[in-house]
């Protein structure tokens, strides 16, 4: 039995174009390269240095969704979703098993297929490959709002800090970098299609980043910092339960490293950064935490910028704040996280999950701060962003526009052991770095801390789970970049692209069917 020929104008007719022409390949095989496609985005974050394996796995989702339907991109989308963010997002299960991973990847996929959907939608339309990166910033800027406050992991520029893209992060943040590699990714398969129109796709997307200079200079001094990593006794849930023996231990690598100083082995820092949760013992509340950090500080002769939970007189209620304190002086100044952690320092929708598992009382009760000001610290004006909150482009961008010259990341991820988690965050330091312009300190209790230079290259960095002080002197820098001077305008313009993309898309998709009709 021979198959009726294609019906003119559809798109498996010969008289398209080969580049109108979508592949004609098995359901199963399709699954099978969105799933792979997917698993290669993964693949291209860090710890590994493949950065480059993101464009091949946006390729192979452009095949898959080229000229199909938008509930075919749906399903696709999903599947490529999965591969992409099951293994991403292991960490998330380490202690807890399946109950939070396996549903936050799922979520996490079918917001993607949001943008796949669209972009099948809009696959007719000239110039896909543009459009559908636009769509793919648009399904990004979702994710960072909604559901819970957002969830932004996953972000393809945060798999780039290794990669060619990296100095577009100073003209449009990393909205612009991830267009960029799904741009290329997308131009990779129109090249496969059509070399005409998808070359200048790829050199240009490729080629974008070498042409960026990205500022180093220490237009505004210098500053000698230290990270202090002091190490948890044991990685778990029950980290809260050892918060005395983690603040001995952040004291004791400090008190370590005054006596390096004092012996010449060392150079005498400016500023000290411990990490978040340093010490979970409220110092405002209890007069012997305050006294081991004070003879810290006193030791160490700078001020420190210490992590600590704080309970608010006002309502009870604690805080993820960072104190600045000064050798004899004292606390002078805090700080309050204000991008919480849904199911981790908070718990939304606490009484409804409560009803799938009692684990969610674990969650906090953690009130946000408002206020984006840092600290002034020896020479430097130090923007500090607490752990969670470098994964947010507008929160850490607020914290710069204080008027920082270089930028502080306390964090705690001794609850993730020893997983990926900890290195895809770091990522996010570094484009950060580029972003701003800013040197970065990372301070984590138990791994990896790092000192970032401006160019987002790490000069130090500390092994996991294991007791540290990173000593450098930074440049510190005033100038103001275009990625921070313009904010969210990439994001919004891009964004904007892609939607009146996806408008012109159902224009021409009722057109065709009207005259098909006729």
């Amino acid at each position: 039995m021979v198959a009726p020929p294609a019906a003119p104008g559809s798109p498996e007719s010969p008289e398209l174009p080969a580049h109108r022409r979508r592949l004609s390949l098995p359901v199963l095989t399709r699954a099978a390269l969105a799933v792979a496609g997917g698993a290669l985005i993964h693949l291209s974050f860090p710890p590994r240095p493949l950065w480059f394996l993101a464009p091949v796995g946006f390729a192979l989702l452009a095949a898959v969704i080229f000229h199909r339907k938008a509930r075919a991109g749906f399903g696709y989308g999903v599947l490529f979703g999965l591969g992409f963010m099951v293994p991403l997002l292991r960490w998330t299960g380490e202690f807890v098993g399946l109950i939070a991973w396996l549903p936050l990847a799922l979520a996490c996929a079918v917001m993607i297929s949001i943008a796949t959907t669209a972009m099948a939608a809009i696959s007719r339309v000239p110039g896909w490959p543009v459009w559908a990166a636009c769509l793919w910033v648009a399904d990004e800027a979702v994710r960072g709002v909604f559901p819970f406050g957002g969830f932004t992991w996953g972000k393809v520029a945060f798999g780039q800090p290794e990669g060619w893209y990296l100095p577009l992060a100073s003209l449009g943040g990393a909205p612009l970098v991830s267009f960029a590699v799904v741009l290329t990714g997308f131009g990779l398969f129109w090249v496969w299609r059509n070399w005409k129109l998808g070359l200048p796709l790829v050199v240009a997307s490729l080629l974008a980043g070498f042409a960026v200079p990205v500022g180093v200079d220490a237009s505004a001094g210098t500053v000698t910092v230290a990270a202090i990593q002091g190490n948890v006794p044991r990685a778990g849930l029950d980290f809260n339960a050892q918060r005395r023996a983690v603040l001995d231990n952040h004291a004791r690598r400090t008190l370590q490293l005054a006596a390096d100083v004092a012996a010449g082995k060392a150079k005498q820092p400016d500023i000290v950064i411990w990490p978040e949760n340093s010490s979970d013992i409220d110092p405002f509340r209890n007069a012997d935490a305050a006294a081991v950090i004070t003879a810290a500080a006193d030791a160490i002769k700078a001020p420190i910028a210490v992590g600590a939970v704080v309970v608010d007189r006002r309502d009870g209620l604690p805080r993820n704040t960072v104190v600045l304190w000064e050798p004899g002086k004292g606390p002078t100044d805090t700080y309050t996280k204000r991008k919480l952690q849904p199911f981790g320092e908070t718990m939304p929708w606490r009484s409804f999950f409560r009803l799938f598992t009692s684990t969610v009382d674990r969650a906090g009760v953690f009130q946000p701060g408002s206020d984006p000001d840092g600290f002034v610290m020896g020479p430097a004006k130090v923007a500090i962003d607490t752990c969670y909150e470098v994964a947010f482009d507008s929160v850490v961008r607020d914290s710069v526009t204080t008027g920082a010259t270089i930028i502080a990341i306390p964090t705690n991820n001794a609850t993730f052991g020893f997983t990926e988690m900890t290195y895809q965050q770091l990522s996010m330091s570094r484009v950060r770095a580029v972003e701003h312009g800013r040197a970065v300190v990372v301070a984590a209790t138990s791994g990896v801390s790092a000192i970032v230079e401006p160019d987002g290259s790490v000069t130090r960095k500390t092994g996991l789970f294991e007791p540290g002080a990173l000593v450098a002197t930074l440049p510190l820098r005033s100038q103001t970049t275009l990625a921070t001077w313009l904010g969210a305008w990439p994001e919004w313009v891009l964004t904007a692209a892609g939607l009146v993309a996806l408008a012109l898309g159902f224009t021409r998709r009722r057109k065709d069917s009207n005259g098909a009709a006729a």
